[in-house]
């Protein structure tokens, strides 16, 4: 066998991605990727500069269909969506037709003039949101975002949970706190132990490492958490360009075997399997 790479979380020009879905595909070809799935930012029911529109989710499902066809025997093609989880108003149960699902939580509570706390935006509207929702404390803020995402995964849970802990990316700028205080390491516990019980996915998502922001998410010590627990695990790279798609991709599959890990899940003739991968990718039958 030799190895190949995949990729489940990647975004297109129907949301705040750069390209077409046909010219990611055609990248990943020549990137050695055999399974690819796209995950756009779902719709959401307010108005969003990075989500894709409602109006234009039966197109893109009809031309992912039309893709797979055109592609079929070079690559594996998976409609999902990256789904934002929003209390009450959205989630994976309003998208029943995907092959997959990565649910992730980006919008965190609301300014009192009721838009929502993006916490992925800017460090500005970061700060922000951190000072007027939650009075400057990171402990109240991650809590929030660990309980909105543990209630997703109890109560609309995804295939696939997107980077369990996105809400650090301004930290290595801002510094609110370190990840070895003990409220942090209980929450993730905490956290943890709900994602074991639900066995769904962790996403080991690269784009934090290769954009320089971040480390990966999640962070390595709790990926040896994630082993301990043996919670499945998949390597996406949260690409918004063709260049993206297998960025960082040998570097953390090195460090992941580093840890421990022996296997990671992949979406192969429609059902998410473990196979076994090294730093070339990914041993496929």
């Amino acid at each position: 066998m030799k190895p190949s790479w995949t990729n489940f979380h990647s975004h297109t020009f129907y949301d705040d991605g750069k390209s077409p879905l046909e010219d990611y595909i055609i990248a990943a070809i020549e990137q050695n990727v055999k399974s690819y799935g796209f995950s756009t930012h779902s719709p959401v029911p307010f108005p969003s500069t990075w989500n894709m529109k409602m109006e234009n989710y039966r197109e893109y499902l009809a031309e992912i269909d039309r893709l797979k066809e055109k592609y079929k025997g070079q690559i594996q093609i998976y409609a999902g969506l990256e789904v934002d989880y929003i209390e009450g108003r959205c989630g994976v149960h309003n998208f029943r037709e995907l092959d997959y699902s990565v649910g992730s939580v980006h919008y965190v509570n609301q300014f009192e003039d009721g838009n929502y706390w993006e916490i992925d935006y800017t460090k500005t509207h970061y700060d922000k949101g951190l000072q007027e929702i939650f009075g400057g404390s990171i402990q109240r803020a991650f809590q929030r975002y660990v309980d909105l995402n543990i209630k997703m995964i109890e109560e609309d849970t995804p295939t696939v949970l997107g980077h369990l802990d996105k809400m650090k990316m301004h930290n290595s700028t801002g510094k609110w706190f370190e990840e070895s205080e003990e409220w942090y390491q209980e929450l993730i516990e905490k956290y943890l132990e709900v994602i074991k019980a639900k066995n769904i996915i962790v996403e080991v998502n690269t784009r934090g490492f290769y954009k320089g922001y971040s480390q990966l998410y999640p962070s390595p010590w709790i990926l040896e958490k994630v082993l301990e627990k043996n919670i499945p695990i998949t390597l996406s790279s949260d690409a918004h360009t063709t260049a993206e798609i297998t960025k960082g991709f040998a570097e953390t599959a090195l460090q992941l075997k580093e840890i421990g890990f022996k296997t990671m899940h992949v979406l192969w003739d429609g059902e998410w399997q473990p196979f076994p991968f090294d730093e070339k990718g990914v041993y496929l039958p």
